[in-house]
């Protein structure tokens, strides 16, 4: 199977680490033109130097740019006025117990998590379908559909997520431009593992911590381990590529399986 995506712009956002970054890095590797989107300047030119020192040849560009605002995309916007394959993968996440979500916190992850997608989901789509080729996908959670007792508010966002890419899908049908989302399970990245701690003894070897977090926190995943960045990378490549053509409006679960009992 050759994933080949040569002639193709595309844009990861929140790709300066992470699950952003080894999808950027694989959508180089499949001959993709990637932009590296972050808040600051120095960490994306950073991550693209990395991406240039990981993939021999790989054409990387710098898309700095806080996505959050109105201002933010605007001077993206300007950087990059169109792209080929846009992945949405900007987040936050944390742990905070229901009563004590506030009013502002709501707001802060719809507005990181969902606004900035959808503001960026409206710009890119009619060059995409002017074009009659795109591809547009959102970086969901296992969280959509299992909402942890612990981030309801992180829990909300990923729903609305799976809402925003089934719409967009038939916004765009018939039009060669596929919308898809990708429903990520519990994935080791830096903040994942001080996220574990925070849930668990922090005096624990990582492999028993990370165990005792599946086990305890997210029983529902049959692999019983953190998914690592790549497993989720893959999967975005392969559904930006030509030969995902036949797949939109969908949730694709990368998510480590479930448990029946806890489907919802």
């Amino acid at each position: 199977m050759q994933l080949d995506l040569s002639g193709r712009t595309a844009l990861v956002t929140g790709s300066t680490q992470g699950i952003g970054y080894s999808i950027a890095q694989g959508l180089a590797r499949a001959g993709a033109r990637v932009a590296i989107n972050g808040r600051t300047a120095e960490r994306v030119d950073e991550a693209v130097r990395q991406i240039q020192r990981d993939v021999p040849g790989a054409e990387a560009v710098s898309a700095a740019a806080d996505v959050t605002t109105e201002a933010g995309t605007a001077d993206l916007l300007k950087i990059l006025p169109r792209v080929d394959v846009l992945i949405n993968n900007l987040g936050i996440f944390g742990a905070q117990p229901a009563m004590e979500i506030t009013d502002e916190d709501w707001r802060r992850y719809f507005e990181v998590n969902v606004l900035a997608a959808l503001r960026l989901t409206r710009s890119y789509l009619p060059g995409m379908t002017g074009e009659g080729w795109g591809r547009i996908q959102y970086i969901a959670s296992d969280s959509a559909v299992v909402i942890p007792a612990e981030m309801i508010h992180y829990g909300m966002s990923k729903t609305a997520l799976l809402a925003a890419s089934r719409g967009f899908a038939k916004e765009a049908a018939g039009t060669g431009v596929t919308v898809n989302s990708v429903i990520a399970g519990p994935t080791h990245t830096g903040g994942v593992e001080k996220f574990v701690y925070e849930m668990v003894d922090s005096s624990l070897p990582w492999d028993e911590a990370q165990r005792q977090f599946m086990r305890e926190h997210r029983p529902q995943s049959l692999l019983q381990r953190l998914i690592e960045p790549e497993e989720i990378a893959n999967m975005v490549v392969y559904l930006s590529s030509p030969l995902a053509s036949a797949t939109t409006g969908a949730a694709v679960r990368v998510d480590g399986g479930y448990v029946d009992s806890i489907l919802p």
